[in-house]
Formats: C-alpha cells, structure tokens, sequence
C-alpha cells in the first residue's frame, strides 16, 4: 500500500512547495558586512568548477587512498590549490583549513574548504558532487558557498543576508526550509548507515526512520541543500570534519533552518551534524540523543 503523499489536502497549510524565480539580490546584499567575501566566495567557486569539470570523467584521473581510507585524485588537490591561490593574492592574512593540503588554526578569519565533497561519487561518475567554501570570522560562519557544477546549480548565504540558490547574486532565487512540523509527514535524507552503527546508534534512527513519511539517500552536501531549498525536511550524518560543514551551516540557517551536531550544540564543531526545518528539530534530537 503507497503511503499519503504530503500533497494531499490535509497537510496543505504545511507542506511548503519551493517557487524559483532568479533575481539580482546585489542591491539587498550590498551593504552587508560580508558582502565582499561573499562575491570573492563565488569567484572562487568560479575558479573551483573550472578545475573540477575539466577532470570530472577523465581517463588519466589518479586516485589514491588516504590513511582514512577515503579517496583523494589529482582534481581535489588541484581544486584546493587553486581556492589557496585566489586566498592568498586576496585576503593574505586569513588562514585556511583544507581537507587536502593542511588545516590552519584560524586568526581571526579562516577559511574552511572541501575542494570535492563527494570524491567518491567523482571518482565513479556519479555526478553529485560539490566545492564547499565557508569563511569563519571569530569562530562564526559567516559566507558559505556550495558549488555542484553538473548538477547545475550553487547554494550560498551571507550572515544576516538570507540563503539564495543561482550561480551568482545577480541571478539567483531566495531559498527558504519547509513548513513541515510533524515526523510523519517528513522527509528525510541519509548518506549510509555504517557510520550510525559505529557509533551505536543505529536501532535509533532506524526507529526514527520508521515515524516518517519518507527516507532516501541523496547523500553528502546535497541532502543538506535540500533541507535550506525545503524540497526535503531532515538530514543527518555521525560522523563529519569541519570541511564537511562549514559551508553548510550558513545557508541552512540562513534559510531558517537549524544545524547542530546530534547533541544539539549549534554549528559543525562536534564532528557530526543533523540539519532540519527547526520545526522538527527538537522531536528527531529526542530519537538521535
């Protein structure tokens, strides 16, 4: 028997249905504090999809395995290099925390990269794959820019700014979280179970898996990206680095949505991360804690 899709007419008044309509933002965003960084974020993304589109399918692409057993190839470093080269000739003075080549402490700015988030999915073809770009200015995450290139599209947000989806702010539509407030009419994303069962862990969210409406595995940065677009309501992951959220944080709770680890201590500083609605926040923290 199918389950009742969130379009039925009882659960209208909170099923938010995303509209996309590009616009320029520049005059709304120009007099924001992070103005300026947020345009240099975008410009480094530029600079990223350049690197990884030209390797993404390459016949000579070289992979490796991490000490972590994760992969890296060619690309991710050359992809790093390059977001370090426009740092450097731009903000000399910022640190950088890199998956790839090295994690600075921060001085008071640092930037905290992901040249590929979603090797493995590069490595295969699969296409879902992204930069991550975020700006720490006194252990806040101020700019965070994630940029997927062959899925069309690019996330970002600016401190006190709002969260926007388009590849630049002249063309870019405002991105809002959904309105749904009950698990059962949710829709959740994961990346794998393995992690959960590390940590002990999976019985509960198999459980909380059970109470909703719905569960796929877009995986990765997507899943969190769905959560801000509010095409979807909940994501989680056990285990994660700082690279792995940074970006992310900004435009989910620019959005309007809420990003702790599954403690429920705000931002990416816990190693792991569960992003909502807010809505639901407080009732999958309750299944997950």
């Amino acid at each position: 028997m199918s389950q009742t899709s969130p379009n039925s007419s009882s659960i209208d008044n909170e099923y938010f249905r995303p509209q996309y309509q590009h616009e320029s933002f520049a005059g709304e965003l120009v007099g924001n504090p992070y103005y300026d960084d947020l345009t240099l974020a975008l410009s480094m993304a530029n600079a990223a999809d350049k690197v990884t589109s030209a390797r993404f399918g390459a016949l000579d692409l070289h992979v490796e395995d991490k000490p972590d057993h994760t992969p890296v190839t060619d690309a991710d470093r050359a992809t790093e290099r390059a977001l370090r080269n426009v740092i450097a000739e731009n903000r000399p003075g910022d640190s950088v925390y890199g998956e790839e080549l090295g994690k600075a402490e921060s001085t008071g700015r640092r930037w905290i990269l992901d040249p590929i988030d979603g090797t493995k999915n590069f490595v295969r073809g699969v296409p879902v794959w992204a930069t991550l770009i975020g700006l720490e200015v006194n252990h806040e995450l101020v700019v965070g820019v994630v940029s997927s290139p062959f899925l069309h599209n690019r996330w970002f947000a600016v401190r006190d700014g709002g969260a926007y989806m388009g590849m630049d702010i002249d063309h870019a539509s405002r991105i809002h979280v959904s309105n749904v407030n009950e698990l059962k009419h949710a829709s959740m994303s994961l990346s794998s179970l393995s992690g959960w069962k590390e940590r002990g862990d999976r019985d509960k969210l198999i459980e909380l898996t059970d109470n909703l409406w719905r569960l796929r595995g877009f995986g990765d940065f997507w899943q969190y990206m769905l959560v801000a677009q509010g095409a979807i309501d909940i994501a989680a992951e056990p285990e994660l680095d700082l690279y792995d959220m940074a970006a992310l944080v900004p435009i989910v709770t620019e959005a309007g949505g809420q990003f702790t680890d599954l403690e429920g201590n705000p931002g990416p500083w816990g190693g792991c991360g569960l992003a909502t609605n807010g809505q639901l926040h407080a009732k999958v923290l309750e299944y997950l804690r």
